[in-house]
């Protein structure tokens, strides 16, 4: 046996993460707090960064000055339909009903004093669904807040006790428990009865006597002491309005005289302007100090500068994806969630010429402050149901706004199945079968029909 020993050479291309490429691409899925936080520290680190107190309403910067709300992006024509409308103008609205959002923050103001536990706290605000309810877990929160559970806990034990009663429930049992706690009625028999609000649902009253441990007569007086309580905390308020403060990215209507459409910019009151020292800079340029202290303000200021191209780069990527998205559901803006559009993070990134997984990354935990409220901004993604015809294909939550309005319309002798339901829909041009009306109405927590028989005979 033979061995031949042999010296190849072979060229290859491979792509070198550095630490700055790493950083650039965490910078893009943080969202504003993060990024606030992730600035702070690069400030402590580099004296030629500093954080400019000035005023922040320049729409308008030097090539040292970097402002993160300063650029925008008008895009679309549009109409001048319902936001432009005397009628529906926010700030007629705001006159017309004090919103959510600043009834809690009157109270948050007073019961909270550390600032970061107020920013914190406000973002829980922001999280609050239509109901007033926290649907995500103290996990997820602390996650996307970048903060401990602990601290996340800490504060909702004090937002739990705000005004409505039954503001920041995980879901409708939880709310209800909070309304009899405030009361001093939450024995053991009623929290029972509230574990089992399907049984109720179902009027399986039998069963619940036994579970409750009580008789008809207290069952009776149990169920008429929950259904008395407010299962809608937020119910009224102006929701809309409370959830348009706080916010990564917003969006506003163009007056029509400068041509209407939408404008978008990043929501600077939660970034620090950050700027590079002119003094440092000039210390550099006139080769005062020694030689060590010469290269460090050099280190450094390269360092500033890739920080202010970056935070830039990020800023531009930001805006353009949010202007497509806006620019493709419009109908939702103009019009309601009916009108959303199917819309993949491909579409997004051919349209703006990036990679899929730079959208994806933009997308994570930022929110659109809207006219219609606050949004993430992967709730407009999303695949939709084909139309018949050959039209446009429907979004998922478009049809599933379909199927509520239809079941809130019901007549209580006329329930309709999800058969009908499919019916409908399809004499509506949307080619859905039975199956898959069942899993949108399960997934918006909508029972079934024989289920809603039940409910709506007990009413």
């Amino acid at each position: 046996m033979s061995y031949d020993i042999r010296l190849d050479l072979k060229q290859s291309q491979q792509l070198v993460m550095t630490p700055q490429l790493r950083d650039a691409i965490a910078m893009l899925q943080m969202n504003n707090l993060d990024l606030a936080d992730y600035l702070e520290k690069e400030m402590e680190h580099n004296p030629l960064l500093e954080k400019d107190e000035k005023s922040k309403t320049s729409e308008s910067e030097s090539n040292e000055t970097f402002d993160a709300g300063s650029s925008s992006a008008s895009i679309g024509s549009g109409g001048s339909m319902q936001f432009n409308d005397p009628e529906n103008a926010l700030e007629n609205r705001v006159a017309d009903q004090k919103d959510l959002r600043t009834h809690l923050m009157d109270q948050l103001n007073i019961a909270i004093t550390d600032p970061r536990d107020k920013m914190i706290a406000a973002l829980l605000i922001d999280r609050l669904d239509e109901n007033g309810y926290l649907r995500e877990s103290t996990d997820e929160s602390a996650k996307s807040l970048a903060c401990s559970t602990d601290r996340v806990e800490r504060l909702l034990g004090t937002l739990r006790e705000f005004d409505p009663t039954g503001i920041f429930a995980h879901d409708l049992p939880d709310c209800l428990a909070l309304q009899l706690a405030e009361k001093n009625r939450l024995d053991p028999a009623i929290q029972t009865l509230l574990d089992n609000l399907n049984l109720l649902a179902d009027a399986d009253f039998k069963k619940l006597e036994k579970l409750c441990g009580v008789d008809t007569d207290d069952l009776t007086d149990m169920i008429s002491e929950i259904r008395a309580l407010n299962p809608k905390p937020a119910a009224g308020f102006d929701y809309t309005i409370a959830q348009t403060a706080i916010a990564d990215v917003l969006m506003e209507r163009l007056p029509k005289h400068e041509g209407g459409g939408w404008k978008v910019k990043l929501n600077h009151e939660t970034l620090p302007r950050v700027l590079i020292n002119q003094d440092y800079v000039a210390m550099i340029e006139t080769g005062q100090g020694d030689k060590k202290d010469k290269k460090y303000l050099t280190d450094k200021l390269h360092s500033a500068n890739w920080l202010v191209q970056a935070m830039d780069q990020r800023a531009q990527t930001i805006l353009k994806v949010a202007s497509e998205i806006i620019d493709a559901q419009e109908g939702f803006f103009l019009f309601g969630v009916e009108f959303l559009k199917p819309l993949t993070l491909k579409d997004i990134a051919e349209e703006i010429g990036v990679h899929e997984s730079t959208v994806s990354r933009i997308t994570i935990d930022k929110y659109i402050g809207t006219p219609r409220g606050l949004f993430p901004l992967k709730y407009f993604f999303g695949s939709g149901v084909g139309s018949s015809g050959g039209g446009a294909d429907i979004a998922a939550e478009a049809i599933k706004a379909k199927i509520k309005t239809m079941i809130d319309a019901e007549d209580p002798k006329k329930i309709l199945s999800d058969e009908a339901l499919a019916q409908l829909l399809q004499k509506d041009g949307i080619d859905i079968a039975r199956r898959t009306v069942a899993k949108y109405r399960e997934a918006m927590n909508i029972a079934s029909s024989s289920g809603r028989r039940k409910q709506k005979k007990n009413l």
